[in-house]
């Protein structure tokens, strides 16, 4: 027999089901309901329901089939008109038998400290002081390490001993069939301040553009909750808020897949269950927001890394020290580590609470997808999700107000983190302000100095004509000297840039200023001849060093002038006495 899909929805005097029963006989079908039973048959599909309210059968009762959609659909009156069924979209314990939702577990644990929420404990039963005796026997090695609990409700153990290759990247904590509850929390905490780096926390304080725009977004519990607080009258709103949440047919399946369960928990079990529900729903607001709705591949490392629960097997004992744990690890994993996305997470889970157990578990099938897709953390599915996905269904929804006022009571500041947040705050922002300062009085400075200063900058034009002058005349002075060396050149005309003549000036001898070029042309005087012009005692100076004999005849056709060009050739000769060097003689 196949289940087929089914949904349910009511308005004062009827409860309607419409059954999705493709390619079935119209003919062949069988429908039975009586109080809180419904069955209903149609080969090959068969359908059986607890309903969450008692109907009658009245004569009014209707029923219909759509061919073109397949779609059976039956109208059922309501023993008690006006009277609202709650859990109408909690598939999963529609399908459950009658028998299983009201019925004790078959198993009890009789030496427990504490009972079920529902039971009573017995402190008048007789106590046998009498101890039972039994031989001696060696401590197995099991007894010597005791395997510690996790999962939902602390009802699991040993899974990681058998898979511990394959669940090593899902979580944090090593080992955790033997770690206590209490060292695992010493090393959470060891890991997170390890992890926490003050330059990524500083840079989104400062740089939150993008943090501020995924404060904005508003995901599908904003809207709900808006129509929920718009609602005339709190009982309306109590009634009439979980029929706002509405369910896919992705999710329907899901929801008809689960396999119905019950668990044996005691009150302390049922607080860790509800407290983690907590935790789990916090990470999950976080990874809704900064994705936008939009899944990636993060997301599942995002909902498993900030959520101890998952990654750690953290056991909880109140709502504060889940928000402090919640905000550490915000703060040192995640792309956007930002105070304003643990607050926002927080008002978020609160409003998930509010709107009832529809709400809850709508997010629990999300996280349970993102886990189902991701390899390997379909394990916390195994773990924790799919049993909280069951066991929501069944939950009270005073339980789930009564957790959302505890958490709405709670306050959450930085500096209960642990992590210095406020100290590393005020530092940064006076090394800015100093930061600031400096360069606006930089900037002050480079505007002021031109202006404020007028004689100081008429004194640095002069300098630097001064300056300018002397370089100048040092210049001059250089060019004199190359002119004395070039008067001692043996050989007129050997520079390949030009030669020239040599000229008796008032008894001296220097350079013409008339020069030729290597091509024969004439070309500029060097700009040195004009001051050679008043440099007569360095020339003579310089043909004192000369120690030759130089020998000059004005030739006849030359022209009256105080200026005599020397004609003639040169021989070399070498000194009789035998000292060294070269020296020339001038002839006619």
């Amino acid at each position: 027999m196949l289940t087929p899909a089914f949904d349910l929805s009511q308005d004062p005097d009827f409860l309607t089901i419409a059954i999705r029963v493709p390619y079935a006989r119209v003919s062949e079908f069988d429908v039975y309901f009586e109080g809180v039973d419904f069955k209903f048959y149609a080969k090959p599909y068969f359908l059986r329901l607890t309903l969450p309210g008692r109907v009658v059968e009245n004569g009014i009762e209707q029923g219909s089939y759509d061919t073109d959609k397949g779609i059976f659909t039956i109208r059922l009156p309501k023993e008690t008109p006006g009277q609202h069924f709650e859990g109408l979209n909690m598939l999963t314990a529609l399908l459950a038998p009658r028998k299983s939702r009201t019925a004790k577990p078959l198993v009890e644990e009789i030496g427990a400290s504490e009972v079920s929420e529902g039971g009573v404990e017995d402190e008048d039963e007789e106590f046998n002081w009498e101890i039972e005796q039994s031989p001696y026997e060696e401590a197995s090695e099991s007894a010597l390490n005791p395997r510690y609990c996790y999962g939902f409700g602390n009802l699991r153990s040993g899974v990681f001993q058998r898979l511990q290759d394959e669940l090593s990247d899902v979580i944090d904590v090593k080992d955790p069939d033997f770690t206590p509850a209490a060292e695992r929390r010493q090393k959470r905490l060891a890991a997170e301040l390890a992890k926490f780096d003050p330059d990524h926390y500083l840079a989104d304080f400062f740089e939150d553009e993008a943090v501020e725009q995924v404060l904005k977004y508003n995901p599908w519990w904003t809207d709900i909750y808006s129509e929920m607080m718009a609602s005339l009258g709190k009982s309306q709103e109590q009634e009439n808020h979980a029929a706002l949440v509405c369910f896919s047919e992705e999710e329907k399946y899901q929801l008809r897949k689960f396999v119905n369960k019950s668990y044996l928990l005691d009150k302390r079990a049922h607080h860790q269950v509800y407290y983690s529900l907590i935790d789990i729903l916090l990470a999950y607001c976080y990874e809704t927001r900064v994705t936008e709705g939009e899944k990636n591949v993060e997301s599942a490392w995002n909902i498993r890394k900030l959520s101890p629960t998952l990654c750690w097997f953290e056991t909880w004992t109140n709502v504060h020290e889940i928000l402090v744990s919640f905000g550490r690890r915000v703060l040192c994993y995640p792309l956007y580590r930002h105070f304003k996305l643990v607050m926002k997470a927080y008002r978020d889970t609160i409003m998930i609470l509010q709107l009832g157990k529809s709400a809850v578990l709508k997010c629990l099938l999300d996280v349970h997808k993102i886990f189902q897709e991701n390899d390997p953390a379909y394990i916390l599915n195994d773990l924790y999700i799919s049993d909280y996905c069951v066991w929501i269904q069944k939950a009270k929804s005073k339980k789930l107000a009564a957790l959302a006022e505890a958490l709405k009571e709670e306050s959450l500041t930085k500096a209960q983190l642990g992590l210095d947040l406020e100290e590393l705050e005020a530092a940064a922002l006076l090394v800015q302000e100093e930061e600031t300062a400096l360069k606006a009085a930089h900037s002050m400075s480079r505007q002021q100095t031109p202006s404020s200063n007028p004689e100081a900058s008429d004194s640095e034009e002069s300098d630097s004509t001064t300056s300018s002058e002397t370089e100048g005349s040092d210049s001059e002075q250089g060019e004199l000297t190359g002119s004395e060396s070039e008067t001692a050149d043996p050989l007129p005309g050997s520079s390949p840039e030009g030669r020239s003549a040599l000229l008796i000036v008032a008894g001296g001898v220097c350079r013409n200023t008339a020069t030729e070029t290597s091509d024969g042309s004439p070309g500029k005087p060097p700009a040195s001849s004009q001051a050679l012009r008043g440099c007569r005692p360095l020339i003579e100076e310089l043909g004192e060093h000369l120690n030759s004999t130089v020998q000059v005849s004005e030739p006849e056709d030359s022209a009256a002038g105080s200026h005599s060009t020397m004609q003639g050739r040169v021989d070399w000769q070498t000194p009789s006495d035998g000292r060294q060097g070269v020296f020339p003689t001038i002839e006619n």
